[in-house]
C-alpha cells in the first residue's frame, strides 16, 4: 500500500471513565485485487480509549487512502486495526468491514484488539 496519512490523536476528556467511542465510515472504498473493480462497503470501528481518542478529520484521510488500493476485505480490515490501535492504543478495539454484494455474496469481517 502507497504512503498512510498520519492519524491525529487527542487526549481523552475522561480518562478513568470507561466508554465506548463509534465511528461509522459509510462509504468506504478500495479496489479488488484480483479484478481491479471498485469494491464498497462500510467500516465500523468501536473502541474504548485509555489516554487518546481518534482525530475523525485525519481519520477521514487515512480511510480515503485505501481508496485506489488493491486489497482483499481480509487484510485491510485487520490492517486498520492494526494502524489504529497502535497508535491510539485503547482499551479495547473492534473494526468490522461489512461490503455490498458481489456475484450475490456479501462478506462482513470482524476483527478484535484487547490491550494486555
Amino acid at each position: 500500500m502507497s504512503e498512510k496519512p498520519d492519524l491525529e490523536l487527542f487526549e481523552n476528556p475522561r480518562c478513568g471513565r470507561e466508554y465506548t467511542i463509534t465511528i461509522r465510515c459509510p462509504e468506504f472504498t478500495s479496489v479488488c485485487p484480483k479484478t481491479g473493480q471498485p469494491d464498497f462497503g462500510e467500516i465500523t470501528i468501536e473502541y474504548c480509549p485509555d489516554k487518546h481518542c481518534i482525530e475523525l478529520k485525519s481519520l477521514k484521510l487515512y480511510m480515503q487512502s485505501y481508496r485506489n488500493e488493491g486489497v482483499f476485505y481480509e487484510k485491510l480490515t485487520n490492517d486498520i486495526l492494526d494502524d489504529l490501535s497502535g497508535q491510539c492504543k485503547p482499551k479495547w478495539m473492534t473494526v468490522t468491514s461489512k461490503f455490498t454484494p458481489r456475484g450475490g455474496i456479501t462478506t462482513d469481517i470482524v476483527s478484535k484488539y484487547r490491550a494486555e
